[in-house]
């Protein structure tokens, strides 16, 4: 069945015998045929007389259900009647947190195209690989990322217009939304539409493309807040993660939309600023990663915080030492999740009531998981094994069928992590199972670093391992043979490191070089990264 007029995205999606079993076993996981993820979110809201509460809050300004819809609304006719968008289209949208991307966000799926949210972080090299693999034809960017965004070379890319945010000096797209209506019909989308393709790290070659359904969208906000968060409309909603995460996006944008709750967006969200907020704008519920928990955790005691009732944290696991020394510090107790941008967001996790400190949780309403060994047989309790879930949302990677059938194996999603499981049915972290480096609540692959890496022309060769540090959960840590050993010195290595964070995103940057001699190597040249790991 053709979704849109543009069916890329459904044209690439993996036949149904190769993803997952979905399991919908509670009512309010059934979505109707038909389905914009924007009217629950968001036109709703109006509709049922709250336009006037508060959605979006920033330092500097205030936005209610109404302005956000308002503005949503002129965005798409923008879309549609100034740059041209047939529906299926993939946007690009490029900005940190702020009001005016998720206005962009919603516009999109208003006019009937696919979203791709990225970070304010990714350089033109990566923004141009997303673009060429999605075929992502229009760009909405903000502003201050014209830079990097005007360095982007690809043929797919038909139209960039550029927003402010701010209405005393209104950009290419403010200015066309203001004689827009601020009226417009949602496109017809079916809740099996794609409505988003987030983008995830692979540890080999190219980027993988998520795929996530309208009735995916809404699914996890009937799962994860429900069960851990229990928002009501009062609640004010703060944390760090990007909105080009899915993590991000639902702590941010969705989960309190849908509970019609409002969200306070910061666009450089250090520990300093994060907590400012909370004090000053009375934020009752804070989502980041465990790095920058330990770092609040040191200046929790200057500030006011008693207006927080919720701490949510994902993206590495959360050390049972960071949990306890902020449960000292508050009386709060940090709920902590798994989530992967292959399912959405979080499907293992715990509430205030059933949570067990150094835990990652038990499967949340609309999950199940289990632990298996390489045959797919359940293990013994306690003991290591890959963690296996399935549940109401699944991966769905387009146009990659090996790295599909790697994933989903058996009707279940393989999240290529390694925990075990206690006699009571919680779980407990033990490893990554492949090479992702997960370094202050991002996601690093590490041969995305060696690529970068070997462009350099002093490098011969290299490898990439994560190396374990207390503040960050894992460091990216490099090991180079040069091409001229004699040129191993610590000005090189600062040289590299400050080429490699202007050439890719800065958070990937290698924090420990080693120049070496000779990588260990197996009889057929592949790199035993386990042997490097064991040095360290």
């Amino acid at each position: 069945m053709k979704h849109y007029h543009d069916n890329f995205a459904h044209d690439y999606l993996p036949p149904v015998h190769e993803q997952a079993e979905y399991i919908f076993e509670n009512p309010e996981f059934i979505q109707p045929e038909m389905l914009n993820c924007v009217w629950p979110l968001l036109d709703k809201h109006i509709a049922n007389g709250h336009g006037d509460e508060v959605c979006l809050r920033s330092f500097y300004s205030i936005w209610t259900y109404r302005q956000l819809m308002e503005k949503a609304n002129q965005i798409a006719h923008v879309l549609t009647e100034d740059l041209g968008l047939q529906s299926g289209n993939r946007v690009l949208i490029r900005s940190a947190n702020n009001p005016m991307m998720v206005a962009c966000w919603f516009g999109v799926l208003k006019a009937g195209g696919i979203v791709v949210a990225t970070m304010p972080l990714l350089r033109s090299k990566e923004l141009t690989t997303f673009i060429e693999c999605a075929e992502i034809s229009h760009a909405l960017c903000d502003e201050s990322l014209r830079d990097e965004m005007q360095l982007v070379e690809s043929s797919f890319l038909k139209s960039v217009c550029y927003f402010d945010g701010s209405e005393q000096n209104p950009a290419e797209l403010e200015k066309l939304m203001s004689s827009k209506s601020t009226d417009c019909e949602n496109y017809p989308s079916r809740a099996d539409s794609v409505a988003l393709i987030g983008f995830t790290s692979g540890t080999t070659g190219l980027p993988k493309m998520t795929a996530h359904y309208h009735q995916d969208i809404i699914n996890i906000c009937e799962a994860f807040p429900k069960y851990s968060l229990q928002p009501t409309p009062n609640d004010i909603f703060t944390g760090s993660p990007p909105l080009g995460f899915t993590f991000g996006l639902g702590g941010l944008v969705l989960f309190p939309m849908y509970y019609g709750a409002s969200s306070f967006l910061i666009e450089k969200p250090a520990p300093d600023i994060l907590l400012e907020a909370i004090q000053k704008y009375k934020i009752t519920v804070c989502f980041t990663a465990p790095t920058a928990w330990r770092v609040i955790t040191t200046k929790v005691k200057d500030f006011d915080i008693s207006s927080l009732r919720k701490c949510v944290s994902a993206g590495e696991t959360l050390p049972l030492k960071v949990w306890q020394d902020w449960y000292d510090a508050t009386g709060l107790k940090i709920i902590d999740g798994i989530g992967a941008t292959e399912m959405l967001h979080i499907f293992i996790s715990s509430h205030h009531d059933n949570m067990k400190p150094g835990a990652t949780g038990v499967a949340i309403s609309g999950y199940q998981a289990k632990i298996v060994d390489e045959d797919f047989n359940e293990v013994p309790a306690n003991t290591p094994g890959r963690l296996m879930v399935r549940g109401i949302t699944g991966c769905k990677y387009l146009n990659r069928p090996e790295k599909q059938q790697e994933y989903v194996q058996n009707g279940w999603n393989f999240t290529g992590d390694i925990f075990r499981q206690d006699e009571e049915g919680y779980f407990w972290f033990v490893a990554r199972g492949d090479d992702m480096i997960i370094s202050s609540g991002y996601n690093i692959a590490a041969i995305e670093v060696e690529s970068v890496l070997m462009t350099h022309e002093d490098v011969a060769e290299c490898a990439v391992v994560g190396l374990p540090d207390d503040e960050r959960g894992m460091l990216v840590c490099a090991y180079i043979v040069l091409h001229e050993k004699s040129k191993a010195s610590n000005d090189l290595m600062v040289s590299i490191q400050q080429w490699f964070k202007e050439v890719a995103a800065p958070y990937k940057y290698p924090r420990v070089i080693y120049f070496v001699e000779h990588l260990p190597k197996t009889e057929t040249g592949k790199i035993q990264r386990f042997k490097l790991k064991q040095t360290l």
